[in-house]
């Protein structure tokens, strides 16, 4: 079992920055992926990057270039920084640890961008 824990959403002016970090603890395999997915209300969840144990990132096409994914794996932590942040970025941001056909999630930040 492996439990998520966000940290650093909130409220932030758009244009402005946010770091979230997301400390993972329990069985946790070197081989595995961690992502940021995101939801807004009333739409569906969506990833906004990932990064394999081997540093392999990918991001969502409306993110590239102003989100930042990284993590460290001494400390068992995933962080997704984010810039120039706008009001289309506002949503509850999960943190997502798969392995195999094993998932955990999670409970969620709210990051919220005022126009």
């Amino acid at each position: 079992q492996v439990q998520l824990v966000e940290s650093g959403g909130g409220l932030v002016q758009a244009g402005g920055s946010l770091r979230l970090s997301c400390l993972a603890s329990g069985t946790i395999f070197s081989d595995n992926t961690m992502a940021w997915y995101r939801q807004a209300p009333g739409v569906q969840r969506e990833l906004v990057a990932l990064i394999t144990s081997y540093g392999s990132t990918s991001y969502a096409d409306s993110v590239k270039g102003r989100f930042t994914i990284s993590r460290d794996n001494a400390k068992n932590t995933v962080y997704l920084q984010m810039h120039s942040l706008g009001p289309e970025d506002t949503a509850v941001y999960y943190c997502n640890y798969r392995r195999s056909y094993y998932n955990s999630w999670g409970q969620g930040t709210q990051v919220t961008v005022s126009s």
